[in-house]
């Protein structure tokens, strides 16, 4: 060898071997989702700690005005008797309508529920059945015409109507209203009854 100098071979370099890291098995909790499993396990606890709710309290029923409490700013007071009807009892009203101006007849009597019928020949210009009644598949009662059946075809029987009377006052007397459903209208204070009159009785509302 030139120079007399000894020939040195490169020793080979050597990469060390860096062992892989193993995918978790499955089911394994890794250091990445700790940290989240603890803030779902806070949020639980503070939930389960939290006071419940209250309960809603129910809300209060509507009050229900009697014709007792009905003045002259208050309204105007709507009476049905049935007198000896079959079904009297099933129309009965005695209610205060809030009314503090003028109002309809119609309109009170539809604010406290009632449901008028008028006939085929005269319509609403007059009443001939009130909340059903009399009714119209059975004889209304009367001992001048057993047989009577009202089918509110034209006017109802002398003997066996529906009267409209009114009060000016509560300390008034009642009188028979002078002019029809259609067209009467009632002031705060006033009184309204529908009168069933069956062979002439009764012959006026009571006082």
């Amino acid at each position: 060898m030139p120079g007399g100098g000894r020939r040195h071979e490169a020793s080979p370099s050597v990469t060390p071997t860096v062992p892989r890291r193993r995918p978790p098995y499955p089911g394994a909790v890794t250091s990445r989702i700790l940290p989240a499993l603890a803030a779902a396990a806070l949020a639980l606890a503070l939930t389960a700690c939290a006071p419940e709710a209250a309960p809603a309290e129910p809300s209060p029923s509507p009050s229900i005005t009697f014709a007792a409490d009905c003045t002259p700013e208050s309204g105007v007071t709507v009476i049905v008797d049935g007198g000896d009807l079959a079904g009297a009892d099933e129309v009965a009203t005695d209610t205060c309508v809030a009314a503090d101006e003028p109002i309809a007849a119609l309109d009170a009597l539809a604010q406290a529920g009632v449901e008028l019928e008028g006939s085929e020949e005269y319509g609403d210009a007059i009443v001939c059945r009130v909340d059903g009644q009399p009714s119209a598949d059975e004889p209304v009662g009367s001992s001048e015409d057993p047989a009577y059946v009202e089918t509110c075809k034209s006017m109802p029987a002398g003997f066996a109507y529906w009267g409209l009377w009114v009060k000016s006052s509560p300390d008034g007397e009642w009188g028979f209203a002078q002019e029809g459903i259609e067209t009467l209208t009632l002031a705060p204070g006033e009184s309204l009854q529908l009168l069933f009159s069956l062979d002439g009785a009764p012959a006026a509302p009571a006082a």
